[in-house]
């Protein structure tokens, strides 16, 4: 199934900068282990802000947010998630 994911992170102000950066190279490899597996399909910076909207294939809700929940910065996350499906006029 596949879902249209908007995240935006506002982490706390008063983060400590070597914590944070810590879990921004965390959430780095992290997400590019949920690319290669084939789980995160798409993922596309929004410009002038601190979020991204991407594309997820997982079988189900439950696994999307079981996937979501392991991101390093999902403390922080503003999260709005789309079911999407197929549209009959789309040629593939």
């Amino acid at each position: 199934m596949l879902y249209h994911v908007r995240m935006d992170v506002h982490p706390p102000r008063d983060i400590d900068a070597a914590a944070f950066d810590a879990l921004k190279a965390a959430e780095k490899a992290r997400a590019q282990d949920l690319q290669r597996s084939g789980a995160w399909r798409h993922l596309w910076r929004i410009a002038g802000a601190y979020a991204n909207v991407s594309v997820f294939d997982v079988p189900d809700h439950d696994a999307l947010h079981a996937i979501l929940s392991t991101l390093p910065l999902f403390p922080f996350m503003e999260i709005e998630v789309t079911p999407l499906a197929r549209h009959p006029s789309a040629l593939a």
